[in-house]
């Protein structure tokens, strides 16, 4: 679970909202009700698994207790707790904290940074270099992802084409299951999911585990849906719900994870991933004006 000390009350009209409703909850559902209105704000800290821990029960049961509390799922109360907590102290009034532009690019560049230094606290070398052994011994990989998280998925497909990895990265959310489900034992799949609870990417893992393939999850909470699937974890990010739009600063961390694990396949392959690249390197200079 991730270790925040820090847990700053819901702002008064959204905790009302979840104390009126405590009535028609009983159990489990009731502890997470609890737990929601004890972490506050704090919940953009916190995976699915992690409030499941603190209750006391599943993951399935906090998903459930959040629509009864008139939540679509746990993702969107955790929208409504960044939204509502309460204002933070005002910022300095000169022309650059009145200037939306520059205090977004100033909010902006300080989640990433803050995205990116985390990595050292969650990401080690044994887990990359352990990730990296499985993609550079599979006779196959499969990337899956969806959202953002796309993204990362387009870039790390790229980069091991580049190093001479036989990739797929199916677009089409139902040939990607297929793909997984076909893998053989020798393959692999590299899932990415920020929260690790997004059910088209933990399907997939579960398909490739099935058939018998292993499973690296890229992600940012060390327990989810994903990390419970996962032969192989990678944590990186952590930032959450950077102005409503989440996964914005952690997309940054997963793109240093992937490059970091480049470099380290690079490393373990030698000579055929050095072949690879120059390949590369003469289809981007035919391609370069």
């Amino acid at each position: 679970m991730e270790g925040h000390s820090d847990m700053t009350p819901l702002e008064s009209q959204l905790a009302a909202r979840i104390r009126a409703r405590l009535g028609d909850l009983r159990g489990a559902e009731a502890r997470v009700a609890e737990v929601v209105l004890d972490r506050g704000a704090g919940l953009v800290h916190l995976s699915v698994s992690d409030v499941a821990a603190l209750a006391g029960t599943a993951p399935s049961s906090v998903v459930r207790a959040c629509q009864r509390l008139g939540f679509r799922g746990y993702q969107e109360l955790k929208i409504a707790a960044a939204r509502h907590s309460p204002a933070t102290a005002p910022a300095p009034a000169d022309d650059d904290a009145r200037d939306p532009a520059a205090r977004a690019l100033a909010d902006t560049l300080r989640a990433a940074r803050a995205a990116l230094d985390g990595i050292t606290a969650t990401l080690t070398a044994d887990d990359l270099r352990a990730a990296a052994d499985v993609l550079a011994g599979a006779g196959q990989v499969v990337l899956v992802g969806s959202g953002l998280s796309g993204a990362v998925v387009l870039d790390l497909a790229y980069r091991l084409r580049a190093l001479g990895l036989r990739v797929d990265a199916p677009a089409d959310p139902l040939t990607a299951q297929l793909a997984a489900a076909q893998l053989p034992p020798d393959g692999a799949c590299f899932a990415v999911s920020h929260g690790g609870a997004t059910p088209l990417v933990i399907d997939a893992a579960r398909r490739a585990r099935a058939a018998g393939a292993a499973v690296v999850a890229l992600t940012s909470y060390a327990r989810s849906p994903l990390t419970e699937t996962a032969t192989h974890t990678l944590v990186a990010g952590g930032q959450d719900l950077v102005f409503g739009l989440e996964t914005t600063a952690s997309r940054l961390a997963h793109l240093a994870a992937v490059d970091a694990l480049a470099q380290t396949l690079l490393a373990l392959r030698g000579r055929p991933s050095e072949q690879a690249l120059g390949l590369s390197a003469d289809i981007t200079a035919d391609h370069t004006y």
